[in-house]
């Protein structure tokens, strides 16, 4: 095959793989936000909380 006939052999699968895709309700859109918006902002808590204790550790182990 050609490369041209590569390039479109490839985009027609890109195009018939998104056919398939089916969009999420805005009930759905929704949660999966308050899901992510909630995780994040629980995994930045974690990493600063965890930040905080290692950094007053060492402050304490090696002096300040």
């Amino acid at each position: 095959m050609s490369p041209v006939a590569r390039l479109r052999l490839f985009i027609k699968q890109i195009l018939d793989e998104l056919r398939k895709v089916v969009p999420p309700t805005r009930s759905e859109l929704l949660n999966y936000t308050a899901v992510v918006i909630v995780f994040v902002t629980f995994m930045m808590a974690m990493t600063a909380t965890l930040d905080f204790g290692f950094s007053k550790l060492v402050a304490l182990v090696f002096g300040n």
